[in-house]
């Protein structure tokens, strides 16, 4: 049944996906597990990836690793095993998502001299 989703996760807020009995199929086929998880823990998987790995993650993102962490903790995810996460969004593109939870560590004027002068180049 179609709904009209309300969350940060805009890219992934469709209320009747085409796909979606597919995915459902190839879940209950497989053994695998199907999650949720609300807007704030988009938000956390953002800066979790962000923080551990360098990557600046659109909410599309924030989401995958935000049910990763969730399947981990839930113990429906297997960790002796490999496991691959797609990202192919850039942060950039929701920065909304998370404005309010982080800010620019340096505020500098835009110039190669200006950056080297903060110290964070060697």
């Amino acid at each position: 049944r179609p709904v009209k989703p309300d969350t940060i996760a805009k890219s992934l807020a469709i209320g009747n996906p085409a796909d979606g009995i597919y995915v459902l199929d190839i879940c209950k086929r497989s053994g695998g597990a199907v999650e949720d998880i609300d807007d704030d823990q988009v938000r956390e998987g953002i800066l979790l990836l962000a923080r551990t790995e360098g990557i600046f993650t659109e909410t599309a993102g924030g989401t995958t690793v935000g049910v990763l962490k969730k399947l981990v903790e839930t113990g429906q995810l297997d960790t002796t095993l490999e496991t691959v996460v797609i990202n192919t969004g850039m942060g950039l593109k929701t920065l909304d998502a998370v404005s309010d939870s982080v800010g620019p560590a340096a505020t500098i004027e835009p110039s190669y001299d200006a950056f080297r002068q903060i110290g964070i180049t060697s």
